[in-house]
């Protein structure tokens, strides 16, 4: 065993014997993301989005990831994540299109530092002569600070 196994096994010793400690933290973290997908004919549309933060006695720290892809004729896909002031914003849309009959997929993620994650995905397929087919999914979590 190594001198840093070493030291990480006595505290993990120690903080099982003195499990009071570990309630002395301050801070806390959140996690959260959304995909979907949809599809018609020869189409299909995939997008993601996931982030998390949390915040402690040595700062805060946040991450967002974001993507999509989409499948058949003209598809296309992009994605672009935004640093702000107050944390990160992401945001993919996928789609293709094949006449009449379509698929697209758009994700939106939030990563507000050492407060809170959000996203949403909705998607949408649709083929001539039927109804189209949506849902939106939404998720949120916060660090209860």
């Amino acid at each position: 065993m190594t001198r840093r196994s070493i030291t990480a096994f006595a505290l993990a010793g120690a903080l099982t014997l003195l499990p009071g400690l570990v309630v002395a933290q301050s801070g806390g973290s959140a996690t959260g993301g959304t995909g979907g997908s949809a599809a018609a004919g020869g189409t299909s549309a995939t997008t993601l989005g996931t982030g998390g933060t949390s915040q402690g006695a040595g700062g805060t720290g946040s991450s967002l990831a974001t993507g999509g892809s989409a499948a058949g004729e003209n598809a296309r896909s992009r994605s672009k994540v935004n640093e702000t002031g107050q944390g990160l914003n992401g945001r993919s849309k996928a789609m293709a299109n094949d006449g009449g009959t379509f698929s697209k997929s758009q994700t939106k993620t939030k990563v507000r530092d050492g407060e809170s994650v959000e996203s949403r995905t909705k998607t949408m397929s649709h083929e001539p002569g039927s109804k189209p087919v949506k849902s939106t999914t939404r998720t949120g979590s916060s660090t209860g600070q």
